[in-house]
């Protein structure tokens, strides 16, 4: 078995851990099929893993001891389960959820200060992520601040590698949905008609869709969209702060956000990496990989692979969008990817019609976000808004 086999790297090195796009791009050109006793085998190139995301037969989702419906599971178990989730991202949701979105994102840009410091990760961006998905799934805003709580526990949890904090956690998160399952329930014809309320009439093979299914649902969305939304939203300002001849392009051009977004996220990921294992033998970039492995696809280092993009830090709008690794590809493509880019082109949108400018702090930088998290833990900013008489808002 692999754990025999001498370290290649170590993830959590405090170099790697200092700049983790820098210490990917350096693993990819020196030594792209990894090992590690954390991760074991991390494939870094775009080829290795779009190799992977192809071929669900010899590389299996199942990588986790829970139950995780559907990105943990493989064909055909995944299939019933990814046909009752896609209708909730289909187009004719995504315009009914839109106005809802906008909403929230006029009121969020409207707390900024006319001119003056915030830091936008706190203030802002997971401000978003978590009044999005409450209003996505039909929760109050009462549960705010507990998914706030929750979500910080988890991330101290996982980064400590505390299994014990982390069941604790999603023992908490688990029971708190199943509350919200059991109120609905009780209101029988009443109860309100939101995607809550929804899952819990979805029939799976034939047979009502249990409890613990819909948990395990919910909890992976609930992840994603607190986690990665509120990276993401960081990651684009960021990167337009520091660039502010793109932010006074993409202020006059906004239908040039979509490629823009998704070409911002490609240069820094806000997802780092995503597990598989293998159901036989193979060999990857040289290496004889057993049955059974578990395998670590690196997104923040695929989706920089120079043989595919050239030069990863350069920032074009006329990509081929099928390279881009974002969503990931294959049956596993996140079914939840246009609800993503609705709120991620909604919230740009938002932030550009209504401030005139947002810039980096020379004081006070930005520190990173640490793995498995992408983006930024902090980002402060100076932000010259719009006084509301004058709003070139996009609902005006």
């Amino acid at each position: 078995m692999s754990q025999d086999h001498p370290q290649d790297w170590d993830p959590r090195a405090t170099p790697v851990l200092d700049d983790q796009i820098g210490a990917y791009d350096q693993m990819r050109r020196q030594c792209p099929v990894a090992f590690s006793n954390y991760l074991q085998w991390s494939l870094f190139r775009h080829d290795d893993v779009q190799r992977v995301l192809r071929d669900h037969e010899t590389f299996s989702n199942a990588a986790s001891a829970h139950l995780s419906i559907p990105n943990g599971m493989d064909p055909p178990e995944h299939t019933p389960f990814r046909k009752i989730i896609e209708p909730y991202f289909l187009p004719s949701a995504m315009s009914h959820f839109e106005p809802v979105c906008r909403g929230i994102a006029v009121n969020l840009v409207a707390r900024l200060p006319v001119r003056g410091e915030v830091e936008l990760m706190r203030d802002f961006a997971q401000d978003f992520a978590l009044q999005i998905q409450c209003a996505f799934m039909g929760w109050p805003a009462t549960l705010h601040e507990p998914l706030r709580d929750w979500t910080r526990r988890n991330r101290e949890a996982t980064l400590a590698a505390d299994r014990e904090a982390m069941a604790a956690v999603a023992l908490q998160f688990d029971g708190c949905i199943r509350e919200l399952l059991h109120v609905r329930r009780a209101a029988g014809a009443t109860a309100p008609d939101d995607t809550t309320t929804q899952l819990l009439r979805e029939q799976v093979n034939g047979r009502p869709i249990a409890d613990e299914e819909i948990v395990s649902i919910v909890r992976n969305w609930t992840v994603g969209e607190l986690a990665t939304i509120s990276a993401c939203v960081g990651l684009i300002v960021g990167y337009l702060a520091a660039r502010p001849s793109l932010q006074s392009h993409l202020r006059s051009e906004r239908k040039l956000l979509p490629a823009a977004i998704d070409e911002i996220l490609r240069i820094d990921a806000p997802l780092i990496s995503n597990r598989r294992r293998t159901t036989r033998a193979v060999e990857i970039g040289g290496q004889k990989i057993e049955a059974g492995e578990r395998l670590t696809l690196i997104w923040a280092s695929a989706n920089r692979d120079e043989a595919k993009f050239g030069d990863p830090d350069e920032f074009r709008l006329d990509r081929n969008p099928d390279d881009n690794l974002l969503y990931g590809a294959g049956i596993h493509v996140c079914p939840g990817a246009p609800l993503a880019r609705l709120e991620l082109r909604i919230v740009m949108e938002e932030l550009l019609a209504r401030t005139q400018s947002f810039s980096l702090l020379k004081d006070k930088p930005p520190s990173r976000a640490a793995y498995p998290a992408g983006g930024f833990a902090t980002l402060p900013l100076w932000v010259e808004a719009e006084p509301p008489a004058t709003s070139t808002s996009l609902q005006a």
